[in-house]
């Protein structure tokens, strides 16, 4: 015969999501991400992004701080050049760690490719959490330097 407590327990664990379920919940996030990219959406891909000041995003030698300002950052670089002219972005090796049950890291690659030029590098992102879903907090995508560039610093 199982106890009260031991039921209620098991009862509880049965009715928690499993890291599957929030793992499932963050990719799906980055999904949204990409089709809302691919379909020239700024506002769409942005929300994925947690709405707040406290936003980090670093490119490069670049830190942007705060919601708006990365959504400009964006517009400026990608957007002003059409929505067509966006690109079609990708993601792959996508590695989701759940640090507890309201953060997480993922790591991985992407790739954009407009027209004849291929862009590519690797990100880390934190998620949090939050009532309405889990939003990346923190951005950092690298991109590797031109291999001339490479060379000359040799």
């Amino acid at each position: 015969m199982i106890g009260f407590g031991l039921l209620t327990i098991i009862v509880a664990i049965a009715q928690m999501p499993s890291q599957t379920d929030e793992e499932k919940r963050i990719r799906t996030v980055l999904h949204e991400q990409v089709a809302a990219w691919n379909r020239g959406d700024i506002d769409g891909f942005m929300q994925g992004y947690w709405k707040s000041d406290k936003l980090t995003f670093i490119s490069g030698g670049t830190i942007t701080r705060g919601w708006e300002l990365t959504r400009e950052r964006y517009v400026k670089r990608y957007l002003s050049l059409g929505k067509k002219e966006m690109g079609i972005l990708s993601f792959d090796e996508v590695e989701v760690e759940l640090l507890n049950p309201d953060a997480a890291t993922v790591r991985g690659r992407f790739e954009l490719i407009r027209g004849e030029k291929k862009d590519w590098g690797r990100y880390t992102l934190i998620l949090r959490k939050f009532p309405d879903g889990w939003r990346i907090i923190h951005d950092h995508t690298s991109v590797p330097e031109p291999q001339s560039q490479m060379e000359q610093k040799k």
